[in-house]
Order: structure tokens, then C-alpha cells, then sequence
């Protein structure tokens, strides 16, 4: 499966002028009647011309294909969408081998100077495709939130906690060692660097 195509097709629009001029029938034969339209009425029809003429080459590069494999000359052609983008219209064969390569898209860019006219395509198979971003729920959203901010407070929580200074428990087991260590030296009247000192002489007996 083909994952996008390019391609690119350019052309002398004194070339075309001569060709409408010298074949008028040729328009009918190559191009839709609503392309027609859109370029007759225009102040110099052949720029227009040109340019779908290219938009066809261009479209068939990107499928890897051609009018020598089934593919007539209408089954591409240039419509425009609300906005006055031009868009390519696929149908016959040229719609088949788009279906076949598993094409979801066909974009297309046309221009112009006053020498040649130009056109490039892209196709686009669902693979390449952006995909589209689930709606969000306020509901879900709000409880993540909220779930989020009660983690948040646990932590702290918990932070303080390790930091607080236990308090003893009762019972001569939950003494710590400097408790322990200070009773006895209570009981016995000696100071604490005494008592370490007398431990350590007996240590050496």
C-alpha cells in the first residue's frame, strides 16, 4: 500500500494558447464542463487551462500511473470547494487505482506566472493521515483533575509525616537506645561522658 505520492507538472501556457487556438475541439475532449466554464470566463483562459492540464499530470505521478493504463481525461479534474480551493475530482479508472493504493486524499496546489503554469499533488492514504482528537469529556476531565490534585495532597501528607518527630510509646521495649542510655546513667548518678568513659576502660579488661 502506497503511504502518500507527490507529484509535480509544469507547463508553457503559450504552448496551450496555440493548442486551443490550432485544435478549438481539444477543450471539450480534454477537460469538464465546469472547467470549461471557470476558464472561458476568465480574461485569459489559457493560463487556466494550463494549469488543469498539469493538475491531471501531476495527479497521475502521485498514483504512480497513466493515461496509457486505462485512465481517461476527465477521470481527473479540477473542482473548487467553498472556499475557492482548488480540489482534484477523481472518477472512472483514475478513482479505481486510488481505492486499490487504499488513496483517502488527493490534495492539490495550483499557480501560475505569465509563462507557465504549474501544479503539484499529494495522495494521501489513512496511514499518513492525521488522526483526529476525541472530544473531551468536562466530566472526565474535571474528575482527573481531581483525582490528580488528591494525589497531590496524599504526598504531602505523607511528607509531613516522615518529618514529624514520632512520639514514644509506652513499654521499656519502644525506648529508643539514647533513652535507654539516659535512664541508666540517671540510676547509677554518673554523667554521660562518665559512664561512655567507664564502659570503655571495662571494655579493655
Amino acid at each position: 500500500m502506497v503511504l502518500a505520492g507527490v507529484g509535480v507538472d509544469i507547463l508553457e501556457i503559450a504552448r496551450m494558447e496555440r493548442a486551443l487556438k490550432r485544435t478549438p475541439h481539444m477543450k471539450t475532449r480534454l477537460f469538464t464542463k465546469e472547467e470549461q466554464e471557470y476558464c472561458d470566463k476568465s480574461g485569459w483562459p489559457a493560463e487556466h487551462y494550463a494549469a488543469r492540464f498539469c493538475a491531471r499530470e501531476a495527479v497521475l505521478k502521485a498514483l504512480s500511473t497513466g493515461f496509457s493504463q486505462g485512465v481517461g481525461w476527465q477521470d481527473v479534474s479540477v473542482t473548487r470547494d467553498e472556499s475557492g480551493r482548488p480540489r482534484a475530482l477523481l472518477k472512472g479508472r483514475a478513482k479505481e487505482i486510488a481505492q486499490e493504493q487504499g488513496i483517502q486524499e488527493v490534495a492539490l496546489s495550483l499557480s501560475h506566472t505569465h509563462e507557465l503554469a504549474i501544479a503539484n499533488a499529494v495522495c494521501v492514504s489513512e496511514e499518513v493521515r492525521p488522526k483526529k482528537k476525541e472530544a473531551s469529556d468536562p466530566r472526565r476531565t474535571l474528575d482527573k483533575a481531581f483525582r490528580e490534585a488528591r494525589s497531590v495532597l496524599d504526598d504531602l501528607d505523607n511528607i509531613e509525616d516522615e518529618g514529624a518527630t514520632p512520639e514514644p510509646l509506652e513499654g521499656s521495649d519502644a525506648l529508643t537506645s539514647e533513652q535507654k542510655l539516659l535512664q541508666n546513667q540517671g540510676a547509677s548518678g554518673n554523667p554521660a561522658g562518665e559512664g561512655d568513659e567507664h564502659r570503655a576502660t571495662s571494655s579493655k579488661r
